[in-house]
């Protein structure tokens, strides 16, 4: 007979509420074997909206050139955070620390998500931008180089919600193509690491294009996909590759990923193509998708920095217009005529020594965001940021006729 047993009889006995208290305290005293239950953590309800906290947990490196480098980053309130579309971005506000005798400033940038979504934290891998050799003078990426320099673990950032309009079919059992060039493997391996935890039968082409073995991010991780996924084809391309670089091991195609390969490699039936890459590639890719009949229905992409993709080759490229239109800057108190170029209106405003605010300069950021006062605004295709009525986004927007703008 235990301890416990023994009193509970004597404190019903003598009916001692005493001792029947001291019995039940033993009862439900937590045994140091066995840890207190905690309350299950608050989730959030959703997409919150502002700027949130974030730490750096961890950073590690991609590539062995080390020019890509991953971010991952947890909430600083601890709450669940919401989940989001394989393939989205996340909006990062940042403020650099100022050279001395120099105003501050900020920097906006957007950066994909680089992992299926998780409830506890983010992860985004960010490639460091150099200064391009052509034309001379240009500077460096400022957004990437501050994270490769001055942001590590434990550090606080600021960001945006995941948005964006380019993700993944994931009600869709259709077999998916990822076609991605450089840095836009980022939003493609959001979308591969879903598909491997959540569809694993479903049948991925992934087409990869890099110079070579030192800029191919997250080898070993895709290596280990393609040997524990047998649904999974991998197409790695090196455009130039290095004399320790062996064909058939580190690469399976020579060249840039283009419509001749994908001829030659894809089997014929209905696919959903997703594409992220530089101009270039996508600006010939993209129409040539559907000269080579894939619907525009199938057809998904995202272009890394500014880029004019046209889904038909029978659809006209921008022209001047015929007729000069007047744009007003309301603010600014300045009233200009648009002929059509420069091809957007926050280039227009900067080349007429306008000071518009802007970051991603590709229409998904919502740095550039502006109120319309009269008139209406086009754009080439929808823009990702999510926008309120009455406004625009001057970075990828055209006049559509005489427009006053609160800018």
């Amino acid at each position: 007979m235990t301890a416990f047993t023994l009193l509970l009889y004597i404190a019903l006995a003598l009916g001692s509420q005493i001792l029947l208290g001291v019995a039940y305290a033993l009862l439900w005293r937590p045994s140091p074997l066995v840890p207190k239950a905690q309350p299950e953590p608050l989730r959030a309800a959703g997409a919150w909206s502002g700027l949130r906290a974030f730490r750096v947990a961890s950073r590690s490196y991609e590539d062995a050139a080390q020019t890509q480098c991953s971010f991952y980053l947890e909430p600083v309130d601890g709450l669940a955070l919401p989940a989001y579309q394989p393939g989205q971005f996340l909006t990062f506000h940042l403020v650099p620390a100022a050279a001395p005798g120099a105003p501050a400033g900020s920097i906006t940038r957007c950066y994909s998500l680089s992992e299926r979504p998780a409830p506890d934290h983010y992860r985004v891998t960010i490639k460091r931008v150099a200064a391009p050799a052509e034309p001379a003078g240009l500077p460096a990426g400022a957004a990437s180089n501050y994270f490769h320099d001055h942001v590590h673990a434990g550090d606080t950032l600021h960001l945006r919600a995941p948005a964006g309009h380019f993700y993944l079919d994931t009600g869709a059992h259709t077999p998916v193509v990822l076609i991605a060039g450089g840095i836009g493997i980022t939003p493609m391996m959001s979308m591969l690491r879903w598909c491997a935890q959540h569809q694993p039968q479903r049948l991925v082409h992934l087409y990869y294009g890099v110079r070579n073995s030192a800029e191919h991010a997250y080898k070993a991780a895709l290596e280990d996909m393609a040997t524990r996924l047998p649904h999974l084809q991998l197409h790695v391309v090196y455009s130039k590759p290095l004399a320790q670089d062996t064909f058939a091991i580190d690469y399976r195609h020579r060249g840039h990923v283009d419509l001749a390969l994908l001829k030659q490699t894809l089997p014929h039936g209905a696919q959903q193509f997703y594409i992220c890459g530089p101009a270039a590639m996508m600006e010939s890719l993209v129409p040539g998708l559907t000269e080579w009949g894939v619907a525009a229905a199938d057809i998904h992409f995202e272009a890394f920095g500014p880029a004019t993709v046209r889904l038909s080759a029978a659809e006209p490229p921008s022209q001047e217009a015929a007729v000069p239109i007047s744009v007003q800057f309301q603010r600014s108190g300045r009233t200009l005529a648009w002929s059509g170029k420069p091809s957007n209106l926050l280039d227009f405003a900067e080349a007429h020594g306008i000071a518009v605010e802007s970051g991603c300069r590709s229409g998904s950021c919502g740095s550039c965001v502006s109120t319309i006062v009269s008139g209406a605004v086009d754009y080439a295709s929808p823009p990702d940021f999510d926008l309120a009525p009455g406004q625009c986004l001057l970075c990828v927007g055209r006049p559509r006729n005489a427009l006053t703008l609160d800018a």
